[in-house]
């Protein structure tokens, strides 16, 4: 599928692009040390279908996420991966760390104020997150994820959120849920919410969104839940 455009409109702003991901500012938010903004940081998904040409972090869903962020006053990011199969989800999680550990190295940026947010099959790669939040980490959201593996995928165990949720203590996570996801992922969700009773968690519903609703169900439900997520985002970060 070629990339689909974003529900909401998207602002201007800078973009930055890095080895492995990209950078958003408001264009009157110059990076300087004596005024450090948080960090909004976007995992796409995966895996990554085979031919695809074009980037992740070049899908207009993403430059959108981005730009809000950084128009709502912090620093975009969009964080690249390149998960080919879900049996790879350990050289992406190590991918991640790395890009987080340079994210916090920014100009600008308050490496004590970073928010991730993950998104449908990265949702696997938030358990390390999850089970081990470093004190850093201000908030985790998660977006149509998957999160629970089915045994045929190869997965490791390390990578179940519906275990590592468990031990996520205070730390904030929203779960945007949609209606009509995909009958594999339903099930890992359902777990996942279970498992969560302990933990620190908020569940915006979208009933009749897709996976993929922020790119693919163009309505006023859609648009509603985005913003949501994202005032949620920037009130914990």
């Amino acid at each position: 599928m070629d990339p689909q455009p974003f529900v909401l409109a998207t602002p201007a702003a800078l973009r930055e692009r890095h080895d492995s991901f990209d950078v958003y500012r408001a264009p009157n938010n110059a990076p300087v040390d004596d005024a450090l903004r948080p960090a909004v940081v976007f995992v796409h998904g995966g895996p990554r279908p085979p031919g695809v040409e074009w980037r992740p972090r070049d899908q207009p869903v993403f430059v959108g996420y981005g730009s809000i962020a950084a128009t709502a006053g912090v620093v975009g990011v969009v964080l690249e991966h390149h998960m080919a199969s879900l049996a790879e989800c350990a050289a992406a999680a190590d991918e991640i760390a790395t890009g987080l550990a340079q994210v916090r190295r920014l100009p600008g940026v308050d490496p004590n104020r970073i928010a991730l947010w993950f998104f449908s099959g990265s949702g696997l790669l938030a358990a390390d997150w999850l089970r081990d939040s470093p004190t850093w980490l201000t908030c985790l959201a998660l977006t149509y994820p998957v999160l629970q593996a089915l045994p045929e995928w190869g997965v490791e165990p390390r990578f179940d959120p519906t275990l590592a949720v468990r031990a996520s203590a205070a730390l904030p996570i929203l779960l945007t849920r949609v209606g009509r996801d995909r009958p594999e992922f339903v099930s890992g969700v359902a777990a996942f919410v279970e498992a969560a009773r302990a933990a620190n968690l908020e569940i915006i519903d979208v009933p009749d969104g897709r996976h993929g609703f922020d790119m693919l169900d163009h309505s006023d439900e859609s648009r509603s839940a985005v913003t949501r997520a994202m005032d949620w985002v920037l009130d914990h970060v």
